[in-house]
């Protein structure tokens, strides 16, 4: 409704009942822009009043019931002046964000045990001029490269399911920027602890070991490692940036998907009217339904409008031995 439409134009509110407002019946809005009709399941813009179905709730704090005066909203969520809004507090998310990409670092120690464990070692033979392969194109290595990307891909996957479900506060640019950074972080932890397992025992054997005997060389990584810029900045490069591209892909998915546009939890919906439901259920309505609700204060549960006609009731089958109705 645009502001040159004529008062003509303009809709007029229901005439109010001789006895007052019927109970259940939705209150003319006194002053305010007309709330759309969007359609309920749909997403809704933010801004949008929360009387509308499938608006955010969680978008801007609701109104106060109580409040009065002209300055009290008559429907919706409705953000408030910029005076009255909380002050953010953007350093205390980045502290969030680094202290989640630090537990994230440290679950690299596991997850480069369990490389260690799944990958197979190469057999190699000593040599004069050192070990050398057994074989002359093994496939080991490459198997210690697959196995490092897959568990990396399912790292970060995880990394970011369990970052979306635990920082519900968080949602947003802090948890998408605590999975990039725990995943950079967690990947060379895993790959430097996973590839000492064993490293003793085969630098003794390099050393120790007679020429000719075999032995077998610990996994290590071919496909990926670590630049230093300026000798000072490690770079990951490789299969080490797969947790950090998965965290990142499975966050933003899981941020497009959520239906509120300011990625908050959706609400419980309140089940108390049914809990305190009497042993033997709520009684039957009255021929005119019930005016608010089942009696206890339990709201009623339909599909319908609020403050449409109850339907009536059914009529009565006749009596055994009633006269049949002249017919014709």
């Amino acid at each position: 409704m645009s502001p040159d439409t004529s008062d003509s134009d303009r809709p007029v509110p229901p005439p109010a009942a001789p006895g007052g407002p019927e109970p259940g019946a939705q209150p003319w809005p006194a002053a305010g822009p007309e709330a759309p009709g969007w359609s309920a399941g749909l997403p809704v813009p933010p801004g949008t009043p929360a009387a509308v179905p499938g608006a955010d709730p969680l978008a801007w704090p609701a109104p106060d019931p109580g409040a009065s005066g002209p300055a009290a909203p008559a429907t919706g969520n409705v953000p408030p002046p910029a005076a009255d809004r909380p002050a953010r507090r953007p350093g205390r998310a980045i502290a969030v964000a680094l202290g989640a990409a630090a537990a994230l670092a440290a679950l690299g120690v596991p997850l480069g045990l369990l490389w260690a464990a799944v990958a197979p070692d190469t057999p190699v033979v000593k040599t004069a001029a050192g070990a050398v392969y057994a074989q002359p194109q093994p496939e080991q290595p490459i198997a210690a490269d697959g196995w490092f990307s897959m568990l990396g891909l399912g790292f970060g996957v995880l990394a970011a399911l369990a970052l979306w479900v635990l920082l519900r506060r968080r949602r947003g640019p802090a948890g998408l920027l605590a999975g990039v950074l725990g995943g950079l972080a967690a990947a060379p932890v895993a790959w430097q602890v996973g590839r000492r397992v064993g490293l003793s025992t085969y630098d003794r054997l390099l050393a120790d070991a007679p020429v000719g005997q075999a032995f077998t060389k610990p996994a290590d990584l071919r496909a990926g490692g670590v630049h230093w810029f300026l000798d000072v900045l490690p770079v990951p490069y490789g299969n080490l940036l797969l947790p950090a591209f998965a965290a990142a892909v499975t966050y933003t998915l899981l941020a497009g998907w959520s239906r509120w546009p300011s990625l908050r939890p959706e609400p419980t919906p309140d089940l108390n009217w049914a809990l305190d439901a009497p042993p033997g259920g709520f009684p039957a309505a009255p021929p005119g339904g019930y005016p608010a609700g089942p009696p206890g204060g339990a709201p009623g549960v339909s599909s319908g409008p609020a403050g449409s006609p109850a339907p009536t009731a059914a009529p009565e089958p006749p009596a055994p031995g009633a006269a049949e109705p002249p017919r014709g």
